[in-house]
């Protein structure tokens, strides 16, 4: 089992996940970076002789409480997923610094790689948590899955809002352990994200972890790397969520929206400075859809479609479709269509054409030629 060897990794003192992918660049493999000798250790730049030893040291020690740590995650129903496993999140293996092991309680589905971080202030407005909420909701409606931090106001009131829709799916990725409910009112927020296919609770931290203050800016970076973008609902200038913009932007690539709130809030201020420094400005659930960036080559490659023997060149991508989704593209077979002609063509009911349009939109299966025509993708 791979997660074994990386979870020794994550379990070694002395390194994080940069020092254990250059450990592993070094080695071929975690297998192989923890069976990494002393002078080894030496070259590795960012470790040199003075933490070699300790880190050795530590890195045996681990060896001996993988299997625990291990069992205490299958007792509470949590699996633990390493960047070898195909579950791992394509987009979060991208980022630089990556998790060595991710724990999930709950569940994570392909459908999730189309995701949304919603960040914000715990100390919010009654309109913060409305409008966090009423995102959530439209773009889970959409079948974008919904990304946030588990905390207290506009992250509660997201991970509510996304779970409105009947197949609505939202993760939460805490700070602490994923067996420790951080703030211990959500405990039942978290069951019930990860009960039920509604979405998954997921950290990098082991089991039993408290939530300590320096977690919390290294857990952002995941909320970030999950998502195709952050849209940030009432921040001060001193907010974490601005931390999770700016790895957003200057890390990850990706886009960075911001609602605008009144002038005379302090919670306003991070949302207002996002607006000014070049974010997204955002009044409508379209102002997000119509602002994605692409997905990654990688990314969807490996997500939406087959092998290059098995595809002509200028196929249109294979995705698993549901049956609306299959007479969609049946209607747009070498044409192309506006919705009222998709409708027409398919005799689907004009709100189910437009939830489909833009889901298939965002997972590359169909493309917009302008502002109204819809036609199949190609490669």
């Amino acid at each position: 089992m791979a997660v074994r060897h990386w979870l020794q990794l994550a379990m070694t003192n002395g390194i994080g996940p940069v020092l254990i992918r250059r450990l592993i660049d070094a080695t071929g493999s975690a297998e192989a970076a923890c069976d990494v000798s002393i002078a080894q250790l030496r070259k590795i730049d960012g470790i040199g002789t003075t933490k070699a030893s300790s880190i050795s040291e530590s890195m045996s020690r681990a060896a001996a409480d993988v299997q625990q740590e291990l069992d205490r995650a299958a007792a509470a129903n949590v699996t633990v997923l390493c960047p070898d496993d195909d579950e791992y999140p394509v987009l979060l293996k991208e980022i630089p610094d990556p998790p060595a092991v991710l724990y999930v309680r709950g569940q994570l589905e392909p459908r999730d790689l189309h995701s949304v971080a919603i960040v914000g202030s715990r100390q919010c407005s009654l309109y913060g948590r409305e409008q966090a909420e009423r995102f959530a909701a439209l773009l889970a409606g959409a079948g974008v899955s919904v990304i946030s931090g588990g905390a207290r106001g506009i992250d509660s009131s997201a991970h509510r809002g996304a779970m409105q829709p009947l197949n609505g799916r939202t993760i939460a990725v805490l700070g602490s352990g994923v067996d420790v409910a951080y703030p211990p009112e959500n405990e039942s927020l978290f069951k019930q994200i990860a009960a039920d296919g509604r979405g998954a609770v997921v950290s990098e931290y082991p089991m039993g972890t408290p939530p300590v203050a320096e977690n919390f800016p290294r857990r952002n970076r995941i909320i970030s790397g999950l998502s195709r973008g952050v849209l940030v609902i009432e921040a001060d200038l001193r907010s974490g969520a601005l931390i999770t913009a700016r790895q957003a932007i200057d890390d990850h690539g990706r886009t960075v929206f911001a609602l605008p709130g009144r002038v005379d809030m302090p919670t306003s201020a991070g949302p207002h400075k996002l607006i000014r420094d070049g974010a997204t400005l955002v009044t409508k659930l379209e102002d997000i859809l119509d602002h994605l960036g692409p997905l990654p080559q990688r990314a969807t490659e490996v997500t939406l479609f087959e092998s290059s023997e098995e595809r002509s060149e200028d196929a249109p991508p294979r995705v698993e479709l549901s049956e609306p989704q299959q007479k969609i593209i049946e209607a747009l077979n070498g044409a192309s269509l506006d919705a009222d002609g998709i409708i027409d063509a398919t005799g689907l009911s004009a709100s189910l054409v437009l939830q489909q349009l833009t889901l298939m939109t965002l997972r590359g299966v169909i493309r917009k030629e302008n502002a109204t025509q819809y036609c199949a993708a190609r490669r």
